[in-house]
């Protein structure tokens, strides 16, 4: 029941918009970059805590846990952290609702650590998110904290990110799809580090619709920390339908990209 209201407000297109990564997509993202137990995950972003849920999920029906893999899992695996108050509120009580009992997640702005003092007892096996979207909206000094200097939030986001993995640590993570032509300097040089120090392995090209109540288009961006990318697997999903909140986007829809991906990776 609690997680249909938050897909209610997501579906509003109104305040819940910002807090609400359609399910199925979270799932599919979960799928590929495959948590494992044992691995600590993370989402500095975390709204309403979609992809920390699903994760538990899928980390907890992977095999047969012991009691003290249980409460690890519940205790020690997942982390994150949210800057507004109603998100974090919800994002906790959705933890708690799906059975995480001790929610490790920090109600702060994200960016306002500077990265370069992230260490190595910070870092975190597994990252995703879908971080916000807007130029401007975090003051001067805040972008300082950032050696890509950007006004854009995600590109700030994304510098976190590649810090925060360890080295072998994945992440999947939404971001607008101007990332990957914008020509501006901040684009360029944030894609040059990605492709340097990170291997992008694939790229998810989500149709127009995808997020309701927005018209953002968007693509997610797969990725290991610890070797430069070679190759890149473009996929552009094409559902075949107009998407809207009678027709939003499911499973099924996701189905052969994460197939395919499969077979691709082998």
């Amino acid at each position: 029941m609690y997680e249909n209201r938050i897909q209610d407000m997501g579906n509003s297109g109104r305040n819940g918009g910002e807090y609400y990564t359609p399910r199925p997509l979270i799932k599919s993202i979960v799928k590929v970059i495959n948590p494992k137990i044992g691995e600590t995950v993370y989402d500095g972003a975390v709204g309403s805590a979609g992809f920390l849920v699903e994760a538990f999920e899928h980390m907890k029906q992977s095999k047969s846990l012991t009691t003290t893999e249980l409460k690890n899992l519940q205790t020690k695996t997942f982390y994150g952290v949210e800057k507004k108050s109603l998100a974090y509120i919800i994002g906790i009580m959705n933890m708690i609702l799906h059975g995480i009992e001790s929610p490790n997640i920090v109600h702060k702005n994200t960016l306002e650590d500077n990265i370069q003092e992230i260490q190595n007892k910070d870092r975190v096996d597994v990252i995703l998110a879908n971080p916000p979207f807007g130029s401007q909206s975090e003051q001067k000094q805040i972008q300082e904290n950032f050696p890509i200097a950007s006004g854009e939030t995600a590109y700030m986001f994304l510098q976190h990110f590649i810090k925060k993995l360890k080295v072998g640590g994945r992440c999947g993570v939404v971001i607008k799809n101007t990332f990957l032509s914008n020509t501006d300097n901040a684009s360029v040089a944030l894609r040059k580090q990605l492709l340097e120090e990170c291997n992008l392995f694939a790229i998810l090209d989500l149709p127009g619709g995808a997020f309701l109540g927005t018209g953002v288009k968007t693509v997610v961006l797969f990725f290991e920390k610890g070797k430069a990318t070679k190759n890149i697997w473009y996929y552009q999903l094409n559902v075949g339908r107009n998407l809207g909140k009678t027709n939003p986007l499911n499973e099924n829809d996701l189905e052969d990209f994460i197939k395919l991906l499969k077979l691709n990776k082998l």
